[in-house]
């Protein structure tokens, strides 16, 4: 099954910049207090990413793999590692050439750049509770956590058919995922601790999200309107909620899933303006945008503002501009013909050992 819903790749996009700006917030000079604290809470965008996650999983492979079962796993898992790996490699390779120059220049941070956990972060095992920190490129500890949601995912399948449950069931399914997200972390934020807790984020708000798709493909060719009123009635209680005191790690994954509900029936609409060529695209690009960043800001600043601690609005337009251009080139150039080179290798091979047999 394929279906894309555009405004879901356009959310994406706005998502991925959301996580830009929160990693160079502290960075701009004249940023205003209110513009910083919303910027500050761009690490929430991850948990939308994870939710959406789960959902554009479900939606493509959960009736493949029940038909195909075990012979399914083979092409699921190699079809997730081609999308996210060799992006991953090559942003991390770039980290390394730039610690390899802080070691010649004097000036490497083994904290930052620690070697001896490299093997971890080439095959996305950094962050399953093997090290107490983030390291090399940050955003990739989301694509370790990542990977496992896609590891355990056959078993999910295995295990239950959401499409057999009554809708208030998977209601209550999902409430009480995010319910055993919020004991388990004991954490203040979704974004405390994330060496400890990112992985349990990550597998909470991806089943969660699996929930959000079985109840859009029920509810699709439904009458939407009172469907859409209630998720988004129910969305901002939950942020309402939040914003009075309540728990993070509770209410914004629920908000985050309503709204997710939300776009996905929404997403058709012709004034939809996450469905628009451009914002489609910035969706389109998003991983490399994601990926690519924040080795992009550590080597601008080394070039442009290492003795600057704020710096000026016309800089960071530049740094910006940079990314949406280097996010253009990974996606065009590392990201899809990797992915399609990966894609290929199994019946490359197969001809091959035909022709060797011949």
């Amino acid at each position: 099954m394929k279906t894309e819903l555009r405004a879901l790749t356009g959310a994406r996009g706005l998502a991925a910049w959301l996580v830009v700006l929160y990693h160079i917030r502290l960075s701009i000079a004249g940023l205003p207090q209110a513009a910083l604290a919303i910027i500050a809470k761009g690490y929430l965008a991850v948990d939308f990413f994870f939710l959406l996650s789960g959902f554009v999983i479900w939606l493509t492979w959960h009736e493949r793999l029940r038909v195909q079962g075990v012979a399914g796993i083979g092409p699921f898992l190699r079809k997730r590692i081609a999308r996210i790996w060799p992006l991953h490699i090559v942003v991390l390779a770039g980290a390394v050439a730039l610690a390899l120059v802080f070691v010649a220049t004097g000036r490497a941070d083994p904290v930052d750049y620690p070697f001896a956990r490299l093997p971890l972060d080439i095959l996305l095992l950094q962050n399953w509770g093997f090290t107490d920190r983030l390291a090399w490129n940050d955003p990739s500890w989301s694509i370790s956590a990542e990977l496992g949601a896609y590891l355990l995912f056959p078993l999910l399948i295995a295990t239950v058919d959401w499409r057999r449950l009554a809708s208030p069931v998977l209601l209550v399914v999902a409430l009480a995922i995010l319910v055993l997200l919020y004991l388990t972390t004991a954490a203040p934020t979704l974004g405390t601790d994330i060496p400890r807790y990112g992985l349990l984020r990550c597998l909470t708000e991806f089943a969660t999200g699996t929930i959000v798709s079985a109840l859009w493909l029920r509810w699709r060719d439904a009458g939407k309107r009172p469907i859409v009123i209630a998720a988004s009635t129910a969305g901002i209680a939950f942020l309402a909620a939040w914003v009075a005191g309540a728990p993070e790690t509770l209410m914004v994954p629920a908000a985050f899933a309503c709204l997710l509900l939300v776009l996905a029936l929404t997403t058709a609409a012709n004034h939809n303006p996450l469905s628009s060529r451009a914002i489609h695209y910035l969706g389109e690009i998003s991983y490399s945008t994601y990926l690519g960043h924040f080795m992009l800001w550590a080597v601008f600043k080394l070039l442009f503002v290492s003795n600057v601690a704020r710096v000026p609005p016309i800089l960071i337009a530049l740094y910006l501009s940079l990314v949406l251009l280097a996010s253009i080139a990974l996606y065009h150039l590392v990201e899809r013909p990797a992915q399609r080179w990966l894609n290929r290798l199994p019946s490359r091979l197969r001809e091959g050992s035909g022709e060797g047999l011949r």
